[in-house]
């Protein structure tokens, strides 16, 4: 029997990176989770942000999210280093652009690795990394009748 380390199972995937895009529409969990099924995954690691009431002591009311012609390319980029820095047998994400009301879905990303751990891991940098270098820009408007640009 062949130890762990040298299954092909246990390493990153040809072509991981299964599921990319910045889109108006409604968001689907359930074509995020479906992109990345791989039988050689022991762990898939799924995150959804949505739209929440409050931020910053405030109420929101709802808001908008727009975003530079190149954001696909740059979410593109970061899959692309998320894949290679970990195990990563599949990985989607989608961004939403557009207005959105409150408990709307903005974001959903997920990636399949041969281990829990890591998924978890690569799960989160790939969330972290594009909220921080995606050029997609949040409009919150507030209760109250102000507003503000995050991100921009």
């Amino acid at each position: 029997m062949a130890e762990m380390s040298e299954h092909p199972g246990e390493r990153a995937a040809q072509d991981p990176v299964k599921l990319i895009g910045v889109r108006e529409s409604a968001l689907s969990v359930d074509e995020v989770f479906r992109a990345v099924g791989d039988e050689a995954a022991g762990g898939i690691a799924l995150f959804v942000g949505t739209v929440r009431n409050h931020d910053g002591g405030a109420d929101v009311d709802a808001l908008g999210y727009s975003c530079h012609p190149g954001a696909e390319a740059e979410m593109r980029r970061v899959a692309e280093k998320v894949v290679a820095d970990h195990p990563v047998r599949a990985l989607a994400a989608v961004h939403r652009v557009g207005d959105l009301g409150v408990g709307d879905i903005a974001v959903v990303v997920a990636v399949a690795c041969p281990h829990r751990a890591e998924a978890f891991e690569a799960c989160r940098k790939l969330i972290d990394d594009i909220k921080h270098e995606v050029p997609i820009w949040k409009h919150q408007k507030f209760s109250d009748g102000t507003d503000e640009w995050v991100g921009a």
